[in-house]
């Protein structure tokens, strides 16, 4: 290991939050030497987190406007009042020009941010597919050898691609507000299939009852679902963030979910499924990557854009030809 990577393996596993900061940092980097001390921390780390108690990984999402972050920061200080430690991977959507977070997710958890035991960071999703960075599970990975042991991952929003989330997570809980009428039907297929829990936001006040009959009426779309864990059905809780009303409940919900998927042995298949299904997410990402480097084939691509583009070439052929070009380029390399 380098000597850089090594000071911030060392930084992290002392609870050191600037050694953290500038780990994920690292790892978020797209320069090739970065890139490379970056894939040294990450395997000390995961080394690190081996043997230990495993943490928790939550993943939530929810429809514009529900308060997710409002939500998190709650869910957040009640889990370090009962004694965790909490990092929060808020994935910001990207400014098309900048490339930077349009959100800033952690000035709207102001608390949360400061507080001891807790680690929040915004992370650019740079057009990732969900939303979800590609190196966030890199950064959970991170924040579990620091010592965190919840992790809770905040996506952008809802949509058919933001199921992504749920390949990294161990719990994945949708955020919905009382009311949402027909909004619903744009989300049951694409995202409450994957739900473990689904909260009820917002469910306070004027919103009290409608909050009872839109639980009534998620857990009836439920029913009709095929649950994804043989030892869980998902269940619907109503609560408010701001209020704090039924948090403990949802937290309580959350701990049966992983006591059954401990008993039940689901949970170790769930984390290798996932490693697998990551490893080979990252094959295409450095394959991808490596054409888009070599000088041969973006000149090819060139051409054949305006091809395509013209119509005078097929998008399949097009792409047959880059691939192999990049193959012919990469034997002649070796």
């Amino acid at each position: 290991m380098s000597d850089h990577a090594q000071a911030l393996f060392d930084g992290i596993r002392q609870g050191d939050r600037g050694a953290l900061a500038r780990g994920i940092t690292l790892v978020e980097s797209t320069r090739a030497d970065h890139q490379q001390k970056a894939r040294e921390l990450v395997s000390a780390c995961a080394g690190a987190g081996r043997g230990t108690r495993r943490a928790l990984r939550i993943g939530l999402t929810g429809t514009p406007g529900v308060g997710k972050s409002t939500f998190i920061e709650a869910f957040g200080m009640l889990l370090l009042s009962k004694g965790h430690r909490v990092s929060v991977l808020a994935v910001d959507p990207s400014s098309a020009r900048s490339g930077g977070s349009i959100l800033g997710d952690k000035t709207r958890m102001q608390d949360l941010s400061v507080a001891a035991g807790a680690y929040v960071r915004p992370s650019p999703s740079r057009g990732s597919l969900g939303g979800v960075a590609r190196n966030t599970l890199d950064s959970i990975i991170l924040t579990e050898a620091g010592g965190y042991d919840i992790c809770l991952v905040e996506t952008v929003g809802v949509g058919q691609s933001e199921t992504m989330v749920a390949d990294m997570v161990d719990m994945f809980v949708l955020l919905l507000q009382p009311g949402s009428g027909d909004e619903l039907q744009g989300v049951k297929r694409g995202i409450m299939e994957l739900a473990d829990l689904v909260v009820i936001n917002k469910a306070d006040g004027a919103l009290a009852v409608p909050a009872k009959l839109t639980r009534i009426e998620i857990m009836n779309a439920l029913h009709l679902m095929i649950p994804r864990r043989s030892s869980w059905s998902p269940k619907v809780v109503r609560a408010s963030a701001i209020t704090g009303y039924n948090l403990d409940r949802v937290w309580e919900t959350v701990e049966l979910y992983f006591t059954k998927l401990r008993e039940s042995g689901e949970w170790d298949a769930l984390r290798a499924a996932q490693q697998e299904k990551w490893m080979w997410r990252e094959v295409s990402n450095l394959l991808l990557a490596r054409l888009n480097r070599d000088p041969q084939v973006r000149l090819l691509a060139q051409t054949l854009e305006a091809d395509v583009i013209g119509g005078a070439v097929p998008p399949g052929i097009a792409a047959e030809q880059i691939v192999d070009r990049f193959l012919s380029s990469a034997r002649r390399q070796t």
